[in-house]
């Protein structure tokens, strides 16, 4: 029963644009009623209806101690008691940014910002204010949030909804945004050989998750680092999903690869709204106030997002905790494989860390042109089915589901028999 969904859902659509903020959250990819969602607690969520899911969405990965951890929520609740934002430094800006200059080799100094959007852009203006140029490389299918320059060929919910990019973003906008596909070492080498003394940077998510799960090909990322590094250009990691998902640290430790420039956001803020960019000294002093490249954010750094986001780093830190999220979604993989092989359902599940995505093709998933070959009427088919027997996945194809610390058993007992009833049925 979906009876208080259907009906918040009727009313937010005569409030708020497709009646969600944003587009993905409104079931489009998958057909159907949003849920609305009362509380979350652990590795569950309950909707409106107090119907109950296991949840592998997690607020599209910052959730990575799941819902409500009880040292997550103290943090937040004691900075919220001496209030909520002064628009003025905080210890707690200080301490979060130490424990991303410790866990990022190739940051030495972090500039905290709102939303994974917001550092793209900045990220973006550093780069071309440091090199003097204006173009950026980005790759098909790679999302990089929704400033005009990067909603070019992204992923997300622009594939979701079937736009090629969107309406408002001017052919000047994107004139210096250079899209080539994603793993294709080759044509990016032609690239540099004909635009390389105008490239600012290459921007990538070195583990793709908006297009689904799709890692890097063998030699690609060390390709991208070598091209830059020949051609005077940056390389910007865009870890907003991969850091602290792919590795316990993020995907240039998983794959050694040291970024000029590294975009944070989704678990850096422990549920709330927080992102970051960061670098060497030398790049990050360009920064107003110590340089001349601007950026400013009312509520940038809030001191309740920093505590969430140190408490949450500091749980996650101890022995042990981020490979319990690891392993949940291996053997959540596994499952998916043995049972799709069972049902002889064309199946491949993709996973890097505690991100995986399952493909409805029979062949791996290398690019944007490939996950888009993916049936994707059949993964809608199968979400509803697995909606139905209590397993919350992501309303899109193309995106990546999550586990965390609070998937343990008996949740993997639960997603195992929600995959054997959604074949069944």
């Amino acid at each position: 029963m979906i009876a208080e969904s259907e009906r918040l859902f009727a009313a937010a659509q005569r409030v708020l644009p497709g009646g969600v903020n944003s587009p993905v959250r409104a079931f489009r990819g998958v057909g159907g009623t949003p849920r609305f969602i009362a509380s979350g607690e652990g590795a569950l969520l309950v909707d409106a209806d107090g119907n109950r899911y296991l949840d592998l969405v997690l607020s599209w990965g910052p959730l990575i101690l799941g819902h409500a951890h009880p040292e997550v929520l103290a943090a937040v609740v004691e900075a919220a008691s001496r209030g909520t934002t002064y628009g003025a430094p905080t210890e707690l800006e200080v301490r979060l940014a130490e424990r991303v200059v410790a866990a990022f080799p190739s940051v030495e100094m972090v500039r905290f910002v709102s939303s994974g959007t917001e550092a793209a852009m900045s990220a973006v203006r550093l780069a071309r204010a440091a090199t003097g140029r204006t173009a950026i490389v980005k790759f098909d299918g790679c999302y990089h949030g929704h400033a005009d320059s990067l909603l070019a060929a992204a992923g997300s919910g622009v594939a979701t909804l079937g736009l090629p990019d969107s309406p408002g973003v001017t052919a000047g906008t994107v004139a210096d945004t250079l899209v080539v596909p994603f793993n294709d070492t080759s044509v990016v080498e032609a690239l540099f050989a004909a635009r390389g003394r105008d490239i600012a940077a290459v921007l990538v998510e070195p583990v793709a998750g908006n297009m689904g799960v799709v890692p890097p090909a063998p030699g690609f990322l060390e390709a991208l680092r070598e091209l830059t590094r020949r051609a005077g250009a940056l390389l910007v990691f865009d870890e907003v999903m991969t850091g602290w998902r792919v590795h316990p640290v993020g995907a240039q430790a998983l794959y050694g690869i040291t970024p000029d420039l590294t975009i944070l956001g989704k678990v850096v803020g422990g549920g709330l709204p927080a992102a970051a960019y960061g670098g060497a000294r030398a790049l990050m002093e360009q920064i107003a106030p110590a340089g001349p490249v601007y950026q400013a954010g009312t509520l940038s750094g809030n001191p309740v997002a920093m505590a969430a986001g140190v408490a949450t780093l500091d749980v996650l830190a101890r022995p042990g905790m981020w490979e319990r999220a690891e392993r949940w979604a291996a053997c959540a993989a596994n499952v998916l494989t043995r049972a799709a092989a069972r049902a002889g359902v064309p199946l491949t599940v993709q996973r890097v860390g505690t991100m995986l995505t399952p493909f409805f093709t029979g062949a791996p998933v290398t690019n944007y042109a490939d996950a888009k070959r993916a049936d994707r009427a059949a993964y809608g088919a199968f979400f509803h089915a697995m909606l139905d027997a209590g397993v919350y996945l992501p309303p899109s194809a193309f995106e990546s589901a999550f586990t965390s610390t609070a998937h343990g058993e008996a949740e993997l007992d639960a997603f195992e028999a929600a995959v054997t009833t959604a074949w069944v049925r």
